[in-house]
């Protein structure tokens, strides 16, 4: 990257990194049960709300419950169950039509990443009817507040129960981008983790290590605090501790507890210390490719993490000692290939491919433009790349 463009992606990052402290994050109240939902209803006086899933969630019966709940407590809703793994343009439009079209007073996002995501862009459309999706994304294009929002996370691992992000898919340009406001924080997050033991194998793997992925990216990042940190630290050493036995045994119940809490800690994590190029180029992947997110992160987190070197061993280090992964005697260097090499080894364990063979080389530069437009300046990432260098990423993810 070019000096002059390096020296304002810092100066971008700085500034902003100093405006932590007066911007108006905050975390969602919790929640401990589905059942709890309809006493919020009932207190903020709502008599109708719209539940944001997908298809196989509500074909589980995994939204009967809370379906009932409802009912018996005379609050009507209607269910928007169109939601695609990467929730595009028209799933936002549809959901905010049958939003209005039930004059519902509130959402409840219910599912995995992709449903929250899903209810969020929908809910910003609602209150800026004017606005289309594609002039929200990036930053601070919301501004108004939301209709009231509590999500109900299915999976643990998007963390998206606490942030301030919503990635939509444009389906016509098969671009995947972020939409970024405080506005999109849910007002509420139900952390049951009875709404996980169903989840299949590949998706507690894949969403675990999407978890795992936000935690390291915001504590190797250039924007940490010391909250941010410490619950990046609390992720890791929960993933390290649980992630395999809830993988081994979906019924485990201490282990879908210890990983419903780390998808909350790696959320707000990076909620307020961001992400970097690892998210960058999945969203780019799965924009055109339709490639999960949670499976991109795992696939790219360790060939990124390699690339960056000593820029980020030490941060690397400290991350895997103060988490429990490797023994704090180890030196710097040691310890964070040893982390890298574990976080391999995990993918690996659960059957996570290591590369995307799928991805076409003349899709590469325009797939690369994306990432380069998503994290810079915005991602305070310990090495910058531009197109060309992101470039590289692809080509390693490939198998090449």
């Amino acid at each position: 990257m070019r000096i002059i463009r390096k020296i304002y992606c810092r100066t971008f990052q700085t500034v902003f990194r100093a405006a932590l402290p007066i911007l108006p994050y905050r975390n969602p109240k919790i929640i401990p049960s589905v059942a709890g939902i309809a006493d919020v209803c009932r207190r903020k006086g709502i008599r109708s709300v719209m539940i944001v899933t997908d298809g196989g969630i509500r074909a589980l019966g995994l939204t009967d419950f809370l379906e009932k709940t409802l009912a018996e407590a005379e609050i009507s809703f209607c269910v928007y169950d169109g939601t695609v793994a990467n929730p595009t343009i028209q799933n936002v439009e549809e959901a905010r039509e049958l939003y209005l079209e039930h004059k519902a007073e509130a959402i409840i996002a219910f599912g995995g990443g992709s449903s929250m995501d899903c209810a969020k862009a929908a809910g910003a459309r609602i209150v800026k009817p004017r606005q289309s999706i594609r002039r929200m994304k990036g930053l601070l294009k919301v501004h108004k507040r939301l209709p009231l929002l509590i999500a109900v996370p299915t999976t643990a691992g998007t963390g998206s129960e606490t942030t301030l992000a919503a990635v939509i898919t444009d389906s016509e340009k098969h671009h995947k981008y972020p939409i970024n406001d405080f506005s999109l924080i849910p007002r509420y997050a139900v952390l049951d983790y009875h709404e996980t033991t169903g989840l299949p194998k590949s998706i507690t793997a894949t969403t675990g290590m999407d978890a795992l992925t936000h935690a390291v990216e915001a504590y190797i990042g250039n924007s940490t605090t010391k909250e941010t940190r410490l619950m990046a630290e609390e992720a890791v050493h929960l993933i390290y501790q649980y992630l395999k036995a809830a993988y081994d045994n979906g019924q485990d119940k201490e282990a879908r507890s210890g990983m419903q809490k780390a998808a909350y800690c790696a959320g707000v994590a990076f909620t307020k210390s961001y992400v970097g190029y690892i998210h960058a180029v999945a969203h780019s992947l799965g924009g055109q490719y339709g490639i999960p997110h949670g499976l991109a992160n795992a696939v790219i987190l360790p060939v990124v993490l390699r690339m960056y070197g000593p820029a980020c061993e030490k941060k690397l280090a400290r991350l895997a000692k103060n988490a429990g992964v490797v023994d704090r005697k180890m030196g710097e260097k040691e310890a964070a290939a040893c982390f890298i090499d574990w976080i391999q080894q995990m993918n690996d364990s659960m059957e996570i491919p290591r590369y995307f063979p799928e991805i076409q080389e003349e899709d590469i530069p325009t797939m690369a433009g994306y990432a380069d437009k998503e994290g810079n300046p915005l991602y305070p990432v310990p090495v910058l790349m531009n197109r060309k260098e992101l470039e590289q990423i692809y080509y390693k993810v490939k198998g090449r």
